[in-house]
């Protein structure tokens, strides 16, 4: 009897210990740190504006940040596939064991090698551990760089009639919290799509369908597209990272479906109807409201 009151005593301490969500006011993030506070879960949002604050290039902000935390969802900014990202991923890691940190879910990107390094960091870490693999998100369209193209009604990017499986952030962030919530979802790699394989003219065309407008795609060079963002002032760092994404990790590679979302969660994924239809009703794209957060 003794031991049960102390086993039931442990747990209820445990479960009162925050979550850390970095990337916490990004994409997923802010969904994630949305999903927890939703369940009344302890949360500690992992941001530069935060207090305490964390910051991806100041690793003195860290052990603060994450001290007393049971379980970190790790989003890393910009991306896995930059220089210095698996550098600081296992520097981290270190920071949260010592910190007694228990479970870490990953954020991860499909087809890229230096994510795949990432999660092996995550995987051979000594802790519990989730990946969330995904693909490219549909709210690129309406909370980050390819909204405006929307507004404009032409979806100009390199690509031509390359298709992708692109995946709704509110599926993500819905396989992220059960992973932080239930063990059952440990030592899982859940590779995150939508339901289709989808080219951006029929991204244009749901998106027609959805807002009534003629919404269209031009096909650009890479050439053109580097120029224009260059024209836009976009910072050089950004405009590698996108010269990657589209010029490399968008070739294809990733045009198969996956099954992580009803692999966690035992319902199928969101399609892009079912997104286009939801962010045209909230009035983000026709000038009600602004494009949200970019991260």
């Amino acid at each position: 009897m003794t031991h049960n009151f102390y086993s039931h005593a442990s747990s209820f301490e445990h479960e009162q210990k925050p979550i850390l969500v970095l990337g916490g006011t990004g994409k997923v993030g802010r969904r994630v740190v949305q999903r927890l506070q939703a369940q009344q879960v302890p949360v500690r949002v992992g941001s530069r504006a935060a207090v305490p604050a964390f910051e991806w290039t100041k690793r003195d902000s860290w052990p603060q940040a994450v001290a007393g935390c049971r379980a970190v969802f790790i989003s890393y900014v910009p991306d896995l596939a930059v220089p210095g990202a698996p550098e600081d991923i296992a520097t981290f890691i270190e920071v949260a064991k010592a910190a007694g940190v228990q479970h870490l879910v990953l954020l991860s990107g499909r087809g890229e090698p230096e994510a795949r390094h990432c999660e092996q960091l995550i995987e051979s870490s000594g802790m519990s551990w989730t990946i969330c693999r995904a693909g490219w998100f549909m709210q690129n369209f309406s909370e980050s760089f390819m909204h405006d193209a929307v507004m404009t009604g032409t979806l100009a990017f390199p690509g031509g009639s390359m298709v992708e499986p692109w995946v709704d952030c509110d599926d993500i962030a819905d396989v992220a919290t059960a992973a932080l919530l239930n063990d059952k979802h440990h030592g899982q790699l859940y590779e995150i799509t939508g339901p289709e394989l989808l080219s951006f003219s029929d991204i244009a065309n749901a998106f027609s369908r959805a807002t009534g407008r003629s919404i269209g795609y031009t096909p650009l060079s890479m050439d053109a597209f580097i120029a224009g963002l260059q024209h836009a002032h976009v910072p050089a760092d950004l405009i590698e990272l996108m010269a990657y994404l589209f010029g490399e990790v968008f070739d294809g590679r990733n045009a198969h479906l996956a099954d992580g979302v009803y692999r966690a969660l035992n319902r199928p994924a969101r399609t892009i109807a079912d997104f286009a239809a939801q962010v045209a009703q909230q009035g983000i794209w026709n000038g009600s409201q602004g494009a949200g957060d970019a991260n």
